[in-house]
């Protein structure tokens, strides 16, 4: 992936094509419906129990993660507890998982940095995170993270000192990882919303550190 291609995906927020509704269903939809279709004909699922795990997705964001990563940056007993069981330290916080996966939390340190990573598909934090990004997606990424995570992280501003070890997880079907980036300095009084927003989704993934006070102060 080239540097302009990631900040077409990064930075910017170009106008989409109009979306035509007479277009061709490809391979994939056509099997998705008939699927479903044949599961609701059958009686093993019904039209609401789709409608509410639509809105189960719907309602998973970044802000569920921040919450998590501001909490450990406050308590350290939860914090440990996090980094044992990333499923169940969430759970503390009152945030249920929809499927069977597990979650390992990786925290970043002056030495350690981590990258998160799906070379097979798109597998992702989703009960923590919502959806993932389109560039998250695409193969030049998932490919070049694994080879060269130095160079894709600089890729995305991310300059990562030479004596600073650099870590890419795989995630899988069953198991999922999300970073616990480092605090920034200059938050010694921050309150744990006020901690929160400076934790975004990227710098959950690993792409980038949390944001800079001095650059985002919040209100």
């Amino acid at each position: 992936m080239s540097k302009h291609d990631e900040s077409n995906h990064i930075k910017h927020n170009h106008a989409h094509d109009e979306i035509s509704h007479d277009a061709s269903l490809g391979y994939y939809e056509i099997m998705e419906i008939a699927v479903r279709e044949l599961l609701v004909e059958r009686q093993l699922i019904g039209p609401g129990e789709i409608r509410r795990q639509i809105e189960v997705l719907d309602s998973r964001t970044p802000a569920l993660g921040a919450k998590v990563v501001a909490h450990a940056w406050l308590n350290p007993d939860f914090k440990e507890r996090l980094l044992k069981n990333g499923r169940s330290g969430c759970e503390e916080l009152g945030i249920s998982f929809y499927d069977d996966t597990q979650l390992i939390v990786l925290e970043n340190t002056p030495s350690v940095h981590n990258l998160i990573v799906c070379t097979l598909c798109s597998c992702y934090p989703r009960p923590v995170l919502g959806l993932p990004p389109d560039w998250y997606k695409l193969k030049p990424f998932r490919a070049r993270a694994i080879y060269e995570p130095r160079a894709v992280l600089a890729e995305f501003g991310t300059i990562i000192p030479d004596d600073v070890e650099i870590r890419v997880s795989d995630s899988t079907a069953v198991i999922r990882y999300l970073v616990l980036p480092m605090r920034p300095e200059g938050t010694e009084n921050f309150t744990e919303e006020q901690l929160a927003l400076l934790v975004s989704r990227d710098s959950m993934i690993g792409v980038i550190p949390a944001n800079n006070p001095s650059e985002q102060h919040p209100k």
